[in-house]
Parts: structure tokens; C-alpha cells; sequence
């Protein structure tokens, strides 16, 4: 089986992150998009040909092979899921843009800090990629 064309990498762990993705799986179309954990027992940054480091402090979306990273991130995954597209326009607004990227940059360094899901896998501090 081809891999999709669009790929969303995501952390399981960070309950606002889930929720988003959660609104995303379900309008988006299955055979286009594919979420992916990355904080998976399973998941492996370096077969997705990503750094292990970078990819649990921003987000990353593979669409059609090109890597988009942070709020760009966020814009190429709004853009591939119908009833989304408007805040991947809006954020494209060029007064919008600096002011997203500087909120999307604070979100990232305040996430690691917010509370973590606790998965049936990963029951420890042990699995908290993210803050490594």
C-alpha cells in the first residue's frame, strides 16, 4: 500500500493537540490523509525521514513529499481538510502570518510544559520525548 500523499504528524500525548486532530480525522479523507502518533510506542522519526528531536517541538505535515514545519505546518494541514481551509487562508493574511508564527512559536515552547495524556503504553516520564 502507497502512503498517502498527505501526512500529519502529531503527539498523542498533548491533549490539545489530540482534540484538533480528533476534528480533523473526521472530516478528512481517509485514502488522502494520514495521522500519525508520534509519540507511539512504535513510531520511529527517522523511517518518516524526520529529525527525532524537531518533530516532538513542532509540528511537521507531509504533503505530496514537500515538509512543512511549525505554523506553516498547521496551514499545509488546514489546507488538506474540507471545512478548514478558511483558517489555512486566514493565516496566510500577510498582517496575520508574523503574528501566528509568533503565537504558533510560544504555543511550542509552552507545550512541553502543559500537562500529558498518559497512554496504556506509556505510563511514565520516560516516554516524554519532548522534553529531551
Amino acid at each position: 500500500m502507497m502512503a498517502a500523499p498527505v501526512m500529519i504528524y502529531f503527539d498523542g500525548l498533548c491533549p490539545l493537540c489530540s482534540r484538533e486532530i480528533a476534528l480533523l480525522q473526521r472530516r478528512a479523507d481517509p485514502q488522502r490523509v494520514e495521522f500519525i502518533d508520534i509519540a507511539a510506542a512504535d513510531f520511529d522519526a527517522a523511517q518518516h525521514g524526520l529529525d527525532p528531536l524537531a518533530v516532538h517541538r513542532q509540528m511537521h505535515v507531509r504533503v505530496d513529499g514537500q515538509l512543512y514545519v511549525g505554523l506553516d505546518a498547521l496551514i499545509a494541514m488546514w489546507d488538506q481538510v474540507p471545512g478548514f481551509r478558511w483558517l489555512a487562508a486566514f493565516h496566510r493574511f500577510p498582517l496575520i502570518y508574523p503574528l501566528a508564527k509568533l503565537g504558533y512559536r510560544l504555543f511550542a515552547w509552552i507545550r512541553p510544559k502543559l500537562p500529558r495524556r498518559r497512554s496504556a503504553v506509556c505510563s511514565t516520564r520516560a516516554c516524554d520525548r519532548s522534553n529531551r
